[in-house]
């Protein structure tokens, strides 16, 4: 990776910010969590989804009604046994014990309420995903709700365990820790009362070791946190902030990146008349060099793709491939190229394309190679950020539950993605399905034809890593990208 003389002169600079505040280099104190993020991310999680430091917090103090181990198994969380009856139309969860933030106990009413209003809301943004088939969220007794289902939708678990359906009342959630602010930090103490069962002779105090201390930061002064000995654990990095780990000189066998899949690629905007063409679409995705990705960001394991779906997860069949997959880099940048002069030749010189990418030195270089792939089209280019109008916007997202209708669904009509009707048609389709091979037939032919409408422009896998030290025990990469910092341990030698 190329490392400027600034990026340098940043990290070092930055280094001199990280020795304010709490070591983690003792062996007997909280565990101190760097997350890249800013402070938002704690202070309203919600609306800051699906920033990692959004998620991290949700996580830790705010669980839902089931939870992701760090493996990618389900685990309870507020809910400490279920049952699935009807053939997996009904959901029965027995609540455990639990209090909110101010004291007040748990009960079924409220985590109906609460979850009724968030499956409401989550249910306009993915509308052919495993909530479009909840009826109803009710009560049954006091600790005992039900999850009532119009037809069995088998992803519901992993759904219920996103950071986006913690249940949370006006202060707070029910743990596993709850949040006491410092300057500057977030202290995280265990919400449970058994967690008091080491405490100090007076059983008063909680174990600090059971505590943590978490900050949302910059990438660059959270890994110059990291390497100075100052936390134990960073998470949250993105391809977005991979080069700066070169400029710190960070040591390899510190990095743990998470096998994980989703989206990584380009959306296209649905308001642009160049982009409206058919041609223009597949022309933009044909002259993109992938594999000159792989070498821009060499990580083992990382994949790159020209394919919606990386696997066939719920389709009859193996995931449609592009027309043209075959083709030498030189025969698709010829055909490319043949499409946008026959725009140029009916309209005039096509617009500059405003991509916009997230901030980070893995984003210039990420834009320098898309915009040298446009340029060899006849395309030409601008970087814009995420919160600016754009023409292509960034697609960074881990799959939230293993089923082709996560990958269509977000880059479906619904977000303002440019889109397929007929694609779109047979999602709404195979949500009505009566039957399980109807509903598959029908996301097969929704599949197909998103692939081809080359509204959404996938360039690879997304990537996860996290810097651990030594000292830490407990920490596990995963397919989720989640990490449980109820999971961690110092190490004892």
């Amino acid at each position: 990776m190329t490392i400027t003389p600034r990026l340098a002169c940043l990290i070092l600079a930055l280094s001199s910010a990280v020795t304010s505040g709490c070591s983690d280099k003792g062996g007997t104190g909280p565990i101190v969590v760097s997350v890249i993020g800013d402070r938002n991310d704690f202070a309203k999680p919600l609306a800051h989804l699906p920033d990692p430091g959004a998620k991290l917090f949700l996580e830790a103090t705010a669980q839902g009604l089931v939870a992701f181990d760090a493996a990618g198994d389900i685990l309870p969380a507020l809910a400490q046994r279920w049952i699935v009856e009807e053939d997996g139309r009904s959901y029965i969860f027995r609540l455990r014990r639990a209090r909110w933030a101010d004291g007040t106990r748990v009960t079924a009413a409220d985590v109906a309420r609460i979850l009724s209003a968030r499956i409401a809301s989550l249910r306009r943004l993915d509308p052919t995903g495993p909530l479009d088939a909840v009826e109803a969220v009710v009560p049954m007794t006091g600790e005992v709700i039900e999850i009532r289902m119009v037809a069995p939708r088998p992803f519901l678990l992993q759904m219920l365990a996103q950071p986006q359906m913690a249940l949370l009342s006006r202060d707070g959630g029910t743990g596993p820790y709850r949040p006491a602010r410092r300057p500057g930090t977030l202290l995280l103490e265990p919400a449970d009362a058994q967690a008091a069962d080491d405490a100090d002779e007076d059983g008063d105090a909680k174990p600090a070791g059971q505590m943590r201390i978490l900050r949302a930061e910059r990438a660059a002064l959270a890994i110059a946190r990291f390497s100075k000995g100052y936390a134990a654990l960073l998470l949250g990095g993105r391809l977005t902030d991979l080069p700066l780990l070169t400029a710190a000189g960070i040591d390899r066998g510190s990095v743990r990146l998470d096998p994980v899949q989703g989206l990584f690629g380009l959306a296209v905007s649905d308001d642009n008349i160049l982009l409206d063409d058919d041609g223009v679409r597949e022309a933009i995705s044909m002259a993109i060099d992938r594999d000159q990705l792989l070498a821009l960001f060499p990580l083992g394991g990382w994949a790159v793709t020209d394919q919606i779906l990386p696997q066939q997860f719920d389709l009859p069949r193996d995931p449609t491939a592009s027309r043209w997959a075959d083709f030498t880099i030189a025969d698709r940048r010829s055909r490319a190229r043949a499409a946008i002069d026959q725009w140029r030749s009916a309209h005039g010189d096509p617009p500059t394309l405003r991509i916009a990418l997230p901030a980070g030195a893995g984003s210039r270089l990420l834009f320098a190679s898309i915009d040298r792939d446009l340029r060899a089209v006849g395309l030409a280019s601008t970087r814009v950020a995420m919160e600016d109008k754009a023409d292509l916007r960034l697609i960074d997202e881990v799959a939230a539950y293993d089923s082709a209708l996560w990958y269509l669904g977000r880059i479906g009509c619904s977000r303002h993605v440019h889109c397929s009707g007929t694609a779109n048609a047979a999602l709404h389709e195979a949500s009505l399905a009566s039957t399980l091979p109807q509903r598959m037939t029908r996301v097969a032919d929704a599949e197909a034809l998103m692939q081809a409408h080359n509204g959404y422009i996938p360039l690879g896998a997304p990537v996860r890593w996290s810097l651990v030290a030594r000292r830490l025990n407990g920490f596990t990469p995963s397919p989720r990208a989640r990490h449980p910092l109820n999971h961690l341990l110092r190490a004892t030698n």
